[in-house]
């Protein structure tokens, strides 16, 4: 028996080595960050257009409630007290709804809740209230504003609305 040793020939290739470089992960990396630093304010920005639009839903819902409760009263359709000027004299009367013809008839479903401030809490004027005021006497409801302290997007006070 005869063992030859031979030697490697030359034309015997060797493989690179696969995978990426330092360098090209380095740039990989830098790359992503950049776009995730500017996506990020443009979620930010999408998240506070959607809360507006929700706060923007929720005030127009409110305001018909009131607007259909003052509408049935102008129609007498129920007693109102007197100096209430056809107003509910809380949002709760429009969610409990009054008693007319032996029906109870609803203005709304629920008090939406502020997506600002996160609670149901509304500021509430009446007609007799200065436009400009956050007090309210107590008469009636003849509009509300939210509470929240915020700027939107467009550089009007949340509560301006």
């Amino acid at each position: 028996m005869q063992i030859s040793m031979s030697k490697p020939s030359s034309t015997t290739t060797i493989r690179p080595t696969r995978g990426f470089t330092l360098v090209e992960m380095i740039a990989a990396i830098t790359i992503l960050m950049i776009l995730t630093g500017m996506a990020i304010p443009l979620a930010r920005v999408t998240i506070k257009r959607e809360r507006e639009r929700e706060l923007r839903h929720a005030i127009w819902e409110i305001r018909d409630g009131i607007d259909r409760y003052k509408d049935a009263a102008d129609r007498g359709a129920f007693q109102i007290k007197a100096g209430s000027e056809g107003y509910p004299p809380d949002l709760e009367t429009l969610v409990n709804g009054v008693d007319v013809g032996g029906k109870k008839q609803r203005f709304l479903r629920r008090i939406p809740i502020d997506p600002m401030t996160g609670s149901a809490d509304w500021g509430l004027h009446s007609v007799q209230d200065d436009p400009n005021s956050d007090s309210w006497d107590g008469n009636n409801v003849f509009d509300v504003y939210s509470k929240s302290q915020g700027t939107a997007l467009d550089g009007t006070k949340y509560k301006d609305w």
